[in-house]
């Protein structure tokens, strides 16, 4: 006598189905959670950068510039405030590709400006907080079409902080992408709208 019910094999299947979804939806929670965690640390790290770079142009005497030096103060001013604009704006979308794009820009903005009156006083650090090199002398604006995700940033304060927050926002937002790129999760990223977020670069 069979003690099995008609069509087993398809519960059985159902049930595998069901434990899976379950499964790769708490792995796409769980990545997502630590990119926006990651996210968290990398934006007090840049707040710290912002501060000090906002501190130290309220501190600077107009009188004592030239003209050529002014305007690059005041050049410097206007990229900090965009920064931080862009910084708030970011945080309430830190997974979309767009705000962090424009982020990514900001800061670019902010420490070319940075550098054209503090270039020498620039460090770099890699992205376990090891000293890297000397700043490029050019800047990342030159050649910023691609940027690799792993190249240092060269940060006013000196600290590996922001860059070893960068490193680990970035390394989730890879894993995260790679996971929502893997079928059949794409599936499932799509049904609940997760998309692929970006790195900043």
């Amino acid at each position: 006598m069979n003690l099995l019910p008609e069509g087993w094999p398809w519960w059985i299947a159902g049930a595998v189905a069901l434990f899976w979804f379950i499964g790769a939806h708490n792995r796409l929670v769980r990545l997502r959670s630590t990119a926006l965690q990651a996210y968290g640390a990398l934006d007090a790290a840049l707040m710290r950068q912002l501060d000090f770079v906002q501190n130290h142009v309220i501190q600077t005497e107009p009188g004592a510039f030239g003209p050529g030096e002014l305007t690059s103060a005041a050049s410097l001013r206007a990229a900090a405030r965009q920064f931080g604009n862009m910084l708030a704006a970011t945080r309430k979308r830190p997974l979309d590709p767009q705000p962090m794009a424009a982020l990514g820009t900001a800061l670019h903005v902010m420490l070319s400006a940075w550098r054209r009156q503090h270039g020498d006083s620039d460090m770099v650090f890699e992205a376990d907080g090891t000293l890297s090199r000397p700043a490029p002398l050019g800047g990342p604006g030159d050649d910023a079409a691609v940027v690799s995700v792993a190249a240092p940033i060269a940060w006013p304060e000196p600290s590996a902080a922001p860059e070893i927050a960068r490193g680990q926002f970035n390394q989730a937002v890879l894993n995260y992408n790679a996971a929502i790129a893997q079928f059949p999760a794409m599936l499932m990223a799509l049904m609940f709208g997760l998309r692929r977020a970006m790195p900043l670069v």
